[in-house]
């Protein structure tokens, strides 16, 4: 199949970003895109004063009504991608209820009141503990909150940690991540192949081909493709061995969304 579209995109509104969204347009058409889908980060309360993971939706709103004046050849596609902790369903529900969104991602970049990403999960646990923390975390994430289309890159805590295997394997955590599988597919939502694994030199990408396999046996056919791109060159980045592993393992198209809907492309 000639790509679509990519499904998990950063632009300069992301607080960890400085990619103009003319950029990702541009690269978008250049690759033969339909339509391109901006996913940038809200995070409220993200614990780090580092970076500020929030958005001006009245000024992201005009750019998005200009873009979209500018570029006829391309459909420009509203999405978000929401960084859940606890306290933040109330806001993220005002949030989506207020602009109209066409596709949602629910992430977790924070947990216990850390950053994931510097590793501090693990200060006081084993990488084992460190990894069911976290998927304890994203079952209690779907339990709870469900105002999304997908949950995002499911093993993403892979990525951190100072190990020298950082594999999350499927027999180990079996009974956790079937209780995860189980419960989005009671919620009718879906999962997201993330790529930038590869990029993170992982060898994988997120969530892993057992728990890939494990979604699809159990029943699982809502899957977008995103490279979490950052930057225009990542736009789309690793998609050939995505697409390449969903038809091994029988998936049989990919999905996509507009106006919170689910369509399906066969691949």
């Amino acid at each position: 199949m000639s790509i679509y579209t990519d499904h998990h995109v950063h632009t300069e509104f992301s607080g960890d970003c400085n990619t103009p969204m003319e950029d990702i347009i541009n690269r978008a058409i250049g690759l033969g895109l339909k339509e391109v889908i901006f996913t940038d980060h809200v995070d409220f309360d993200y614990p780090s004063n580092e970076i500020f993971f929030e958005i001006d939706y009245e000024e992201y709103m005009e750019k998005i009504k200009k873009l979209r004046e500018q570029y006829k050849e391309i459909d420009i596609i509203l999405g978000v991608e929401l960084g859940y902790q606890p306290n933040l369903n109330d806001r993220y529900n005002e949030l989506l209820k207020a602009y109209p969104f066409d596709f949602v991602i629910c992430s977790i970049h924070a947990l216990e009141g850390v950053e994931l990403d510097k590793g501090d999960l693990f200060k006081t646990r084993t990488q084992y503990e460190g990894y069911r923390t976290y998927l304890e975390s994203m079952k209690y994430t779907i339990e709870n909150f469900d105002n999304c289309d997908v949950y995002g890159h499911l093993d993403f805590i892979v990525r951190y940690g100072n190990f020298d295997n950082k594999v999350l394997r499927y027999q180990d955590y079996k009974d956790i991540i079937d209780e995860i599988l189980l419960l989005i597919l009671s919620k009718g939502k879906g999962i997201e192949l993330n790529t930038s694994g590869l990029r993170y030199n992982l060898n994988s990408m997120h969530p892993n081909r057992e728990i890939l396999e494990r979604y699809f046996e159990l029943g699982g056919r809502i899957i977008t493709i995103g490279s979490d791109a950052h930057t225009s060159k990542d736009l789309c980045s690793g998609f050939d061995k995505a697409i390449k592993e969903l038809k091994e393992i029988g998936f049989k198209e990919i999905t996509t969304f507009k106006n919170r809907k689910p369509k399906f492309i066969n691949i």
